[in-house]
């Protein structure tokens, strides 16, 4: 049993339309599945990934509109990375982020690769790293957009950042109940406070990474728009599924047990600190209601909600985004 690598990370947004803008037209992602919360039916549930809609490449929002802003705190998914392919790639982001009024910082280093800070328009913190072809986990394949070239799209999530208050409670989940390996560290972004540690599992790589960030000094954070939700790590099948099922109950860890979401199995729990956590698995996957060529066009709902769908549909705000 081993944890592949990130499989989606999951975040708040309060409009919807912008959301799908910034993500398919400044930043060239494409929309996989447009669905809804299935926790909460009268929410739209948006996912964005590469040309397959692959694991490992999602980040997916739920709509929440009038949400307030996110104040920022420990007990929290601080940033989520997007993977491009080189350092040159950065510098085609830089300068398109300047032409279209982005937020963003310099490129710098961080954990032994270039990267380049931007924020959407409401304070979501990313993070674009540069692969250059180092190995681990294989990124996506890219969504080929008129005015961003291939060879610099971006092809997945790199890593998350946890931002804690304490981290052996944080540190000890994902190396003895995940499998996490500990492979380094680097000096603190904010000033005199601890390294941030990086955990990586599978093959490595930007693609299966966690960093923990030590902030003492924060207090909680208040999630709103912007905040990320949850992080979603991949399990291969539907039988190792059912063993990290069987593991979580053992060591008697407060869990959802198995959650169907049809296009995986999911299981929830929230680590010592807080951060909620996610087990998904690669399979089926986006293309089992909807064809690739298609996908993300239309509603899509899964067998359980379909019955609804009339009246599911009369509950949600009009979204034209196609």
């Amino acid at each position: 049993m081993e944890l592949l690598g990130l499989h989606h990370v999951s975040l708040l947004t309060a409009k919807a339309e912008k959301n799908y803008q910034f993500f398919t037209e400044v930043l060239g992602m494409r929309l996989v599945k447009k669905t809804v919360n299935q926790d909460n039916t009268s929410s739209y549930h948006l996912f964005y990934g590469d040309a397959e809609g692959n694991p490992g490449t999602e980040i997916t929002f739920f709509d929440i509109p009038g949400l307030g802003r996110t104040y920022e705190g420990v007990s929290s998914i601080s940033s989520t990375s997007l993977r491009v392919p080189t350092t040159e790639s950065l510098h085609f982001w830089k300068h398109r982020f300047s032409s279209l009024d982005v937020k963003h910082g310099n490129i710098e280093k961080k954990a032994n690769r270039d990267t380049l800070a931007f924020e959407d328009h409401e304070g979501t913190k990313l993070v674009l790293v540069a692969d250059n072809e180092e190995e681990g986990v294989s990124a996506g394949v890219p969504w080929v957009k008129n005015d961003i070239p291939k060879e610099h799209a971006i092809i997945g999530l790199g890593p998350v950042t946890l931002t804690v208050k304490s981290s052996p409670p944080t540190a000890t989940i994902l190396t003895n109940v995940l499998g996490f390996r500990h492979v380094g560290s680097y000096p603190s972004l904010k000033g005199d406070f601890p390294a941030i540690e990086v955990y990586a599992t599978g093959k490595g790589g930007s693609g299966a990474e966690v960093h923990l960030e030590t902030r003492p000094d924060l207090p909680a954070e208040k999630i709103g728009r912007g905040g990320v939700h949850h992080v979603a790590f991949r399990i291969p099948n539907k039988e190792e599924f059912n063993q990290w099922v069987q593991r979580i109950r053992q060591i008697r860890l407060p869990n959802s047990g198995e959650v169907e979401r049809h296009y995986f199995k999911a299981l929830y729990f929230r680590e010592p600190n807080g951060i909620l956590f996610e087990l998904s698995t690669d399979t089926p996957g986006f293309t089992v209601d909807e064809p690739l060529e298609s996908m993300g066009e239309q509603l899509a709902l899964p067998p359980f909600l379909e019955p609804k769908r009339a009246e599911i549909e009369a509950s949600l705000r009009p979204l034209e985004i196609n």
